[in-house]
């Protein structure tokens, strides 16, 4: 699948009211924080839009996944991770503190149902996903194998860090990942292109979705 490729709707086939069937996709939603969002304490440009649709996708796409995920940095004592004098590479600007505001979902997301939320990084950078663990002590790996799901969509914050460690996680754990590039952004264009370079080289595909603009 080629960045121009589209992600559809349920075809026309599908009686209203029917229980839907089951599509074995699930959507991880990574880092939707308002620590990476303008105004936070590590943010990226055009954020928080992004967090509106992706908030968008989940209410009127809900039908094309069989399980919904989230994740969370929820650092305590990242060690190194946290400078005050950081590099932007290996270290950075306290974020996502466990507890904090920020840290919390993005209100974008408000109302939302999720079948679980997976928190990471307490006591290391944990950039992707699959490092963290619900409520339940569950890894995502585990979540995923427990629902049967068969491939993988990732979404969220930001592109050139932890959706880019989360999607080339779950392509090497054995599921076709592909990344909504519409639903992401990088910490810049330039490590946002490595990262698309990165992830399409290891077979994670680049996707669109067909939301649409944002409704007038």
């Amino acid at each position: 699948m080629s960045t121009t490729d589209t992600i559809g709707q349920p075809g026309p086939d599908e009686q209203p009211g029917a229980e839907p069937p089951r599509t074995g996709r699930a959507l991880i939603v990574v880092d939707v924080q308002p620590t990476f969002c303008e105004g936070g304490a590590l943010p990226s440009p055009g954020a928080n839009d992004v967090a509106v649709r992706v908030g968008r996708y989940v209410a009127e796409r809900r039908e094309l996944y069989d399980l919904v995920v989230t994740t969370q940095d929820w650092h305590i004592d990242p060690g190194a991770h946290f400078s005050e004098e950081p590099d932007f590479v290996d270290s950075w600007p306290p974020h996502g503190v466990a507890g904090s505001e920020e840290a919390e979902l993005h209100p974008a997301l408000g109302g939302l149902s999720f079948d679980a939320q997976v928190k990471k990084g307490q006591y290391d950078a944990a950039y992707s996903g699959f490092e963290g663990t619900d409520e339940q002590g569950r890894s995502l790996e585990a979540i995923l194998r427990e629902a049967g799901i068969t491939a993988v969509d990732v979404v969220g914050l930001v592109e050139s860090h932890c959706v880019k460690d989360t999607a080339l996680d779950a392509h090497r754990l054995g599921w076709p990942t592909r990344v909504l590039s519409d639903l992401t952004v990088p910490v810049s264009q330039e490590l946002g292109a490595q990262a698309r370079d990165e992830m399409t080289a290891a077979g994670v595909e680049q996707a669109i979705s067909d939301l649409g603009p944002e409704p007038e």
